[in-house]
C-alpha cells in the first residue's frame, strides 16, 4: 500500500517578512528550520523510498533538514522545477501590505485568492497546476504504482495542486485549503492509486 508524502517547506524568510515569494530562492528563517526538523521527527517511522523537490532553496533544505532529522540519509532525492512556488511575477518580494496599497486590496485578493487569474506577469493556481500535475502524474504516480513511498517537499500553490487532483476538489474549494508550513500530509492509496485514507501528521 503506497505512502504520499506531501510536505510544504518550513517558513521561509520572506514568510517572515510578508513578502510575495514566488520563484526568488529565499533561504528558510529559523522558524523555518526548526519546523523542517519536527516534521522529519514525524516522520520517523514512515519509510520513504524516494523523495522529490523543487529546485528552490527552501524547499530543498526543508527536505534535507527532515529526512537528517527523521534519520533517512540515503533516500534518492529529485530536484524539479515543476514543483516550483507558483511565479507572483512582478509581485515577486513586494510586501502585501504595500501591494494592496499599490494595486488595491480587491485586486490583491484576486490574484490571491482566484483560480485561474494571474498577477502581472505571473501564474495563476491553474497556470502552476499545468506545470505541476503533469509531472506528478507522469513521474511521481509511476513511483506510487510500482508501490513506492514518495516524499514531496515542495510550495503552498504546487502542492495544491497535486491536493486538487488526489481529493477531486473543484477550483472552488481548492481556493479554500490552506497548507501549512512544515506539516506532513500522508496519503495511503490501494494498487491501482484509489485514496484510502488522508492523514495530517
Amino acid at each position: 500500500m503506497p505512502k504520499l508524502i506531501l510536505l510544504r517547506h518550513g517558513e521561509s524568510q520572506w514568510n517572515l517578512e510578508n513578502r510575495f515569494t514566488g520563484w526568488v530562492d529565499i533561504p528558510l528563517s529559523e522558524k523555518g528550520v526548526e519546523e523542517a526538523e519536527r516534521a522529519g521527527i514525524k516522520l520517523k517511522d514512515y519509510p520513504i523510498d524516494t523523495a522529490y523537490t523543487s529546485v528552490l532553496k527552501r524547499a530543498t533544505d526543508t527536505l534535507a533538514i527532515a529526512l537528517k532529522a527523521s534519520e533517512k540519509n540515503g533516500v534518492p532525492i529529485t530536484n524539479d522545477q515543476a514543483l516550483n512556488e507558483r511565479h507572483y511575477g512582478e509581485l515577486q518580494g513586494l510586501n502585501k501590505e504595500e501591494t494592496a496599497k499599490k494595486f488595491g486590496k480587491e485586486q490583491v485578493h484576486v490574484w490571491r485568492r482566484s483560480y485561474d487569474v494571474a498577477p502581472p506577469g505571473g501564474e495563476s493556481l491553474k497556470d502552476t497546476a499545468a506545470r505541476t500535475l503533469p509531472y506528478f502524474k507522469k513521474v511521481i504516480c509511476e513511483e506510487l504504482k510500482r508501490g513506492k513511498n514518495v516524499l514531496i517537499a515542495a510550495h503552498g500553490n504546487s502542492l495544491r495542486s497535486i491536493v486538487m487532483d488526489i481529493e477531486k476538489l473543484t477550483p472552488a474549494e481548492i481556493l479554500k485549503v490552506e497548507i501549512p508550513t512544515g506539516v506532513p500530509i500522508v496519503y495511503d492509496f490501494d494498487s491501482k492509486l484509489k485514496l484510502l485514507s488522508k492523514k495530517v501528521l
